[in-house]
């Protein structure tokens, strides 16, 4: 059902906690299964210098979360912005149709930190991140 990378990255987690000294914290959850992503990214030069998760949700949604946080370390800002939910599921050797979800929420939560790092900046994110996946606040998703 699930492949080695996935169950890798259950049972192994990257970059796990809160990351001390974060300018970019992200939060997204999918009401329909109950899974969260926080995620904390020190941001420098425009490049993602570290990054760390917390995840309450399923296998799925942790090994997700982790692999993300490891697509995007040490990448710029716009490379970040590229990591696509395909992506992360592809990266993962694949995922059951039924947690497609759990990658949309990886890429979300990135989305969500970068926004974020700008809106502390003065900066409105919108045009560069698109869609700041608080949801609570604009309900469009």
């Amino acid at each position: 059902m699930y492949s080695e990378k996935v169950m890798d990255h259950f049972a192994n987690p990257r970059n796990v906690g809160e990351l001390e000294g974060a300018n970019a914290i992200g939060q997204v959850g999918n009401p329909k299964c109950g899974d969260i992503m926080k995620i904390y990214m020190r941001i420098e030069d425009d490049v993602i210098q570290d990054v760390s998760f917390k995840t309450f949700g399923c296998g799925a949604a942790i090994a997700t979360s982790s692999i993300s946080t490891e697509m995007v370390k040490g990448k710029t800002i716009q490379e970040a912005l590229a990591v696509s939910n395909k992506a992360v599921t592809e990266a993962l050797d694949g995922l059951p149709q039924e947690k497609v979800h759990c990658s949309v929420l990886a890429e979300a939560g990135i989305r969500s930190a970068i926004a974020d790092y700008y809106e502390r900046q003065g900066i409105d994110p919108t045009p560069i991140v698109g869609c700041g996946y608080d949801c609570e606040s604009c309900h469009g998703h």
